[in-house]
């Protein structure tokens, strides 16, 4: 029979290792499982979004429907604005199951159709560069953040600077909209999004080992998502004002 090392460092039983220290070592193997199961959840997220993308990006009558009729580009607006409308009861029934899962999936399904349609008219090899990124930046990130935790590292205070640089990035985009600043200020957005979605893996990650409850998955899922997309939206501005 297995013996069991002391303390939090590892729990031989499940073959789950402490994710920080001072973890206590009958919380190790739920933390590991609450993970998991994350991380499960996201990764079905990202390939509905992928699916989705895909059915706007190459069946070409879908994208060219949003952009040059009338009722498309209705439609276009409210494919955008829909995901923002959902994130809050998607917050409130967050625990209620299934209705989380409903919203879930509702939800990733309106965030495919919105990547896809930013997709649709950007060069293929744009594209195929800032998803090569992003799953580098993503898994260099997270396998960064378990060490960093497992060595004592903690990001909380990453909190304030994250959110002053979210807001940054809202005044950015209204300015863009109204005054439209050229090829330049789309390169820096770019560069600026991919910087702080960057930090947001980080610190969603660091909540993700020590913070978030185990009946918090679905907005522990949620988060994580959006920095994964956000993340490959800021690199696709910042990679297609490059190329144009």
């Amino acid at each position: 029979m297995a013996k069991t090392l002391p303390g939090p460092y590892a729990d031989l039983e499940t073959g789950n290792s402490a994710l920080y220290p001072a973890q206590a070592s009958d919380e190790i193997p739920l933390r590991w499982a609450f993970i998991r199961k994350i991380y499960s959840i996201l990764t079905i997220q990202l390939l509905l979004t992928i699916a989705v993308a895909s059915v706007v990006v190459f069946v070409r009558p879908v994208a060219h429907f949003f952009v040059s009729t009338p009722a498309g580009l209705a439609l276009y607006i409210f494919a955008i604005i829909f995901p923002l409308i959902l994130i809050w009861p998607l917050y409130y029934y967050s625990q209620k199951h299934p209705v989380n899962y409903i919203l879930l999936a509702t939800f990733t399904v309106f965030m495919g159709f919105s990547v896809g349609l930013t997709c649709a008219f950007t060069a293929g090899k744009v594209i195929l560069e800032s998803a090569i990124l992003t799953a580098v930046v993503v898994v260099s990130l997270t396998l960064y953040t378990f060490w960093a935790a497992k060595r004592g590292h903690d990001f909380s205070f990453l909190a304030p600077i994250l959110f002053a640089g979210f807001m940054v990035l809202l005044v950015f985009i209204l300015i863009q909209i109204f005054i439209p600043l050229g090829r330049l200020s789309l390169m820096i957005y770019g560069a600026l999004a991919s910087i702080i979605f960057s930090g947001f893996i980080i610190y969603d990650t660091d909540n993700l080992i020590k913070r978030y409850t185990y009946d918090q998955y679905i907005w522990a899922a949620v988060a994580l998502y959006l920095d994964v997309i956000n993340l490959f939206l800021s690199l696709l501005t910042l990679l297609r004002a490059s190329d144009s």
